[in-house]
């Protein structure tokens, strides 16, 4: 059902999410991205990031690093080489949107950026292979929530971080009423305008309706495992980012 969601999307997906969220999800994900701190040297992972907007974010930040001089040096030339971006995602089509965004932006041969494939509760990668994970409107939407959890743990180095940015759950009185008509009447609605396809939208607003709230995330995260597990709402809780470490 989420795969065939994806597929049915993916060619719109970039311009309903700046219509969904009025261009807000890109701040979402400058904020996202901020907290990660990005460094030269980094192996990189991020989940469910078929478009690369996370990515491309995580290499600028990176790139402007290694363009900076620290204390008066330059940032290690070996760490540029070394630094990696991983790019999973369950879904060829949306994978297919993000090379394409890559090449538009003068990426499409850049090796730091490396395109897969792959199921979140079953990452293709060693233990403690990498230094941050990400994963951005994707864990909802996938079918075992801890095993997607666990797969974040197993995959980090001592010190690295989780970090999710996620739609979430409104408690604000007034704003969650309004919200809700928004989620159930506007953006089905919109969907079916711009992209042709109401069901998928439809399906995607009720998936946030059964995500956990912000609390029991974060006590998830913790029992996979990570410390110091905490979360900043953003827009009044229609987003959560949530963050751990492995220590």
């Amino acid at each position: 059902m989420v795969g065939d969601v994806f597929s049915s999307v993916a060619s719109k997906y970039d311009i309903m999410n700046d219509i969904m969220s009025v261009g807000l999800h890109r701040l979402w994900k400058d904020r996202l991205v901020s907290k990660l701190s990005p460094f030269p040297g980094m192996q990189h992972l991020d989940v469910a990031g078929g478009t690369g907007d996370v990515a491309f974010r995580v290499l600028e930040a990176i790139h402007t690093l290694e363009r900076q001089k620290i204390s008066g040096a330059a940032v290690d030339e070996d760490a540029e080489n070394e630094t990696q971006v991983f790019i999973c995602d369950i879904n060829p089509a949306m994978l297919e949107v993000g090379r394409r965004h890559a090449i538009a932006k003068g990426l499409g041969e850049a090796r730091s950026l490396i395109w897969m494939e792959g199921d979140a509760e079953a990452l293709k990668f060693e233990d403690a292979s990498m230094d941050g994970y990400t994963i951005a409107f994707g864990i909802r939407n996938v079918t075992h929530i801890e095993k997607a959890l666990s797969e974040a743990y197993r995959v980090l180095r001592r010190g690295g971080r989780f970090l999710c940015l996620e739609l979430s759950h409104v408690n604000i009185p007034g704003f969650h009423e309004l919200y809700d008509f928004y989620s159930f009447s506007v953006i089905p609605s919109i969907g079916e305008i711009v992209a042709g396809d109401r069901a998928s939208y439809q399906y995607l607003v009720e998936s946030i309706r059964k995500f956990p709230s912000q609390e029991k995330f974060a006590a998830m995260i913790k029992e996979a495992g990570f410390e110091k597990v905490e979360y900043e709402n953003l827009a009044g809780g229609v987003v959560a980012i949530h963050s751990g470490f492995k220590l």
